[in-house]
């Protein structure tokens, strides 16, 4: 059976690659419009508008491959073949959201972005959130 911290990272995955997905369907939550959800969640210059579609699809389906690969890794079954490459993305899923959250306080990396409401939104929200899934993947892999 799953533990719950598998199923927890799994559900909080899938509820961001949701998010991106209406995204890329033209929601524009939490803004009003392009211009507005840019500046809230990319730090985006005024002006410069959203990612195109596909990029935003690519990464909610990057963001649900990572939900999967913690259920996956976290199912005690699967002891196959495939296990060491499951443990490899597991890991490499770890290392991306630790560094996006840690990146989130270098000052430097977000410079063109201090005007803009991401830049309080990314330092009070985003990257808090992306160092709890990081730790959580840990405490989920010590726990696997």
């Amino acid at each position: 059976m799953t533990n719950p911290v598998a199923l927890t990272l799994a559900a909080v995955l899938t509820a961001i690659s949701l998010l991106h997905f209406a995204w890329a369907a033209g929601i524009y939550w939490p803004g009003k419009d392009p211009v507005s959800l840019s500046d809230k969640v990319m730090g985006a210059r005024p002006g410069a508008g959203l990612p195109p579609t596909w990029l935003t699809v690519l990464v909610a389906s990057a963001i649900l491959g990572g939900a999967l690969t913690v259920l996956m890794f976290s199912v005690e079954a699967w002891d196959g073949p495939w296990r060491p490459a499951f443990a490899l993305a597991y890991l490499g899923l770890t290392f991306v959201f630790l560094a996006r959250g840690v990146a989130g306080y270098v000052p430097a990396l977000w410079r063109r972005a201090r005007a803009t409401s991401f830049y309080r939104l990314n330092r009070l929200y985003y990257s808090p959130l992306c160092l709890l899934i990081a730790a959580g993947l840990v405490v989920n892999f010590i726990l696997g």
